[in-house]
């Protein structure tokens, strides 16, 4: 049986340049680096960086969304514009979210709220078709 999100892979096609980003930009910590590959962390997050110039990224709303706290979250989208990150989507949903590309054109996002946030905001404002909002139990 499944138990959670053991880790992210994202196929890049430079590792200096993506480690660059996900370590400097985004703050990752780095803990371990080959020719091929990198693995880092954020939080619990377990991220491995493999290079494969051959691959192209999703185009669709696929993506993987960050945590942040609602006091680093305007100092993150400054940085982010600092650093001349590429945008790819406006925020139209519950809390605050900026959604950027890595290097490679992987989809990110950085949310402030969580699971338990979201479904509140679909309580008060449903969503098109929505049937069912389940309770979060224990938090």
């Amino acid at each position: 049986m499944l138990l959670g999100l053991n880790h992210i892979t994202f196929a890049v096609q430079n590792i200096e340049r993506s480690l660059a980003f996900y370590r400097d930009v985004l703050g990752f910590e780095l803990h371990a680096r080959w020719k091929r590959g990198a693995y880092l962390t954020i939080g619990d997050c377990w991220l491995c960086l493999s290079l494969d110039p051959s691959s192209s990224p999703s185009k669709g709303y696929s993506h993987i969304a960050f945590s942040i706290d609602a006091q680093s979250f305007s100092s993150f989208q400054r940085t982010l514009a600092e650093q001349g990150v590429e945008m790819w989507k406006e925020n139209v949903s519950e809390g605050d979210s900026v959604y950027f590309v890595d290097p490679d054109g992987n989809r990110l996002e950085a949310h402030v709220g969580d699971l338990k946030s979201r479904l509140n905001a679909m309580r008060a404002e449903p969503f098109e078709g929505q049937c069912v909002v389940s309770e979060i139990l224990g938090r």
